[in-house]
């Protein structure tokens, strides 16, 4: 197995389409066609995780945070990143990093976090725009079920529960084949006019090529008419947060009990108590301040977070009780659920959890 079947494998779990326009995501060191000794998985990729990776002969690691989020001008070693990538290069180990495409995705990051904490029936707490794209295309109504067939296996009219989602109209398509055509209807130099059934679908970016390519193979046109749009809707399955219901309401100090214990945190920063029983919660793993406003407006009674500054827990309005548990504790489960997944997917392989410890905060 070579580097990029497993990172295909992870991108089916969170295509990199989904990550945030400022993220650095993807395979960010090494040979993409190398063959794998053995994957480590881990939260953040510093020299003990590579290390680590030399000691167990795992030449891939697969990290949530990229090493490298912005751009390397030099590598002399003198900051911790420059040292990260030297020590992968000199020992042949690829880096490959999730990050927001993870945070993303319906069973990602924060799906974990709702399972740590019995959080049910959960949707996104700010779903994602710019994910969905709308083709439409004409075709002889007699090759309109085989074309809908094709472009629906490879990914289109998906939505959510629903598979197999198209709209259909019926017309009269007119066209006359030029010089050194060979058309599938009609004449060269005849106009012709052909009964068409336009289909539209929609799909998610990262099935754009695979759509597009069952679209030009099914076609029975030389020249296929079709448009493609980028959709304004929002994809209610994908996006940063979730929020969903405890199984029963309990005390604001019974939750953070909870939540400390659930979520081994050492301390629990949080705003003024109101008083009142928690059921909603809504949560977003890493810095997630800027979702303070969406939680209150989706009508949270608790929003669990990290990265929250001083003034930010002043945005809780006495309308939801704000908590932050630490950036490393909100994420930290990521990597069990990427070894589970990779281990489900190639079971007689070598995937490894990363017994490093990264969390750069200590607690006294």
């Amino acid at each position: 197995m070579i580097v990029k079947e497993v990172t295909d494998l992870l991108e089916e779990l969170a295509p990199l389409e989904y990550a945030e326009e400022f993220d650095n995501v993807g395979l960010l060191v090494g040979d993409a066609n190398a063959e794998v000794t053995g994957v480590l998985v881990t939260l953040d990729t510093l020299e003990n995780v590579v290390e680590e990776a030399i000691e167990k002969s795992c030449n891939l690691i697969v990290s949530f945070h990229p090493i490298i989020f912005k751009g390397l001008k030099r590598l002399t070693g003198k900051t911790y990143v420059e040292r990260v990538v030297l020590k992968a290069i000199r020992n042949d180990i690829a880096i490959y990093s999730m990050h927001t495409a993870l945070d993303n995705v319906a069973e990602g990051v924060n799906h974990r976090i709702c399972q740590e904490l019995c959080i049910q029936d959960h949707q996104p707490l700010i779903p994602q725009k710019g994910i969905l794209k709308k083709l439409t295309t004409y075709v002889p109504t007699e090759d309109a079920e085989k074309l809908s067939r094709a472009l629906f296996d490879a990914g289109a009219g998906s939505l959510g529960k629903y598979s197999d989602c198209s709209f259909r109209v019926e017309g009269t398509g007119s066209f006359t084949p030029g010089s050194g055509s060979t058309p599938a209807k009609g004449s060269v130099g005849k106009i012709h006019y052909e009964a068409e059934t336009q289909i539209n679908v929609t799909f998610t970016v990262d099935k754009e090529s695979a759509v597009l390519r069952a679209l030009f193979e099914s076609h029975p046109y030389e020249e296929v008419a079709y448009e493609v749009y980028a959709l304004e809707n929002t994809n209610q399955h994908s996006g940063m947060g979730r929020i969903g219901m405890l199984e029963k309401p309990m005390s604001e100090e019974g939750f953070l009990n909870l939540l400390k214990d659930r979520m081994q945190a050492e301390v629990v920063r949080h705003s003024q108590l109101l008083g009142k029983e928690v059921q909603k919660v809504a949560v977003l793993g890493g810095s997630g301040a800027f979702a303070i406003k969406a939680a209150r407006a989706a009508g949270a009674d608790v929003f669990v977070t990290a990265d929250i500054k001083y003034h930010q827990f002043y945005e809780a309005e006495g309308k939801l009780l704000l908590t932050d548990i630490g950036h490393y504790e909100t994420e930290q489960f990521t990597k069990n659920l990427l070894v589970d997944y990779l281990t489900k997917k190639i079971p007689n392989f070598a995937v490894c959890l990363s017994e490093s410890r990264t969390n750069p905060i200590k607690y006294f």
